[in-house]
């Protein structure tokens, strides 16, 4: 078997390479602009990080997780009493990484 530079990956060698990698990875880091499975970066030096940003793991739990908090689907942003947050209630961290 000849393995060539640039052959597609069967998904699930992906999946079992990406597995020790922080879920948040999986969507684009709004902070260092990182694209969708790559280490965010400080924008300063370019030296790549080993977690996330918490922007980013904000976005990742605001696409996979609905929040117990405010009652709201993924992808729409947690509320306090109609105000829009910045950020995801803790709880809804903690939906996003049983569901991971």
């Amino acid at each position: 078997m000849t393995i060539r530079p640039g052959a597609p990956m069967p998904d699930s060698l992906r999946h079992f390479m990406r597995a020790s990698q922080h879920p948040a990875r999986a969507v684009p880091c709004p902070h260092c602009a990182a694209a969708a499975h790559r280490p965010c970066v400080l924008r300063a030096s370019g030296r790549q990080l080993t977690q996330p940003h918490p922007q980013r793991i904000s976005d990742w739990a605001r696409t996979v997780a609905c929040c117990p908090a405010c009652q709201v689907e993924p992808g729409i942003d947690c509320h306090d009493d109609g105000w829009a947050r910045s950020t995801v209630h803790a709880r809804r961290y903690q939906e996003a990484e049983e569901a991971a």
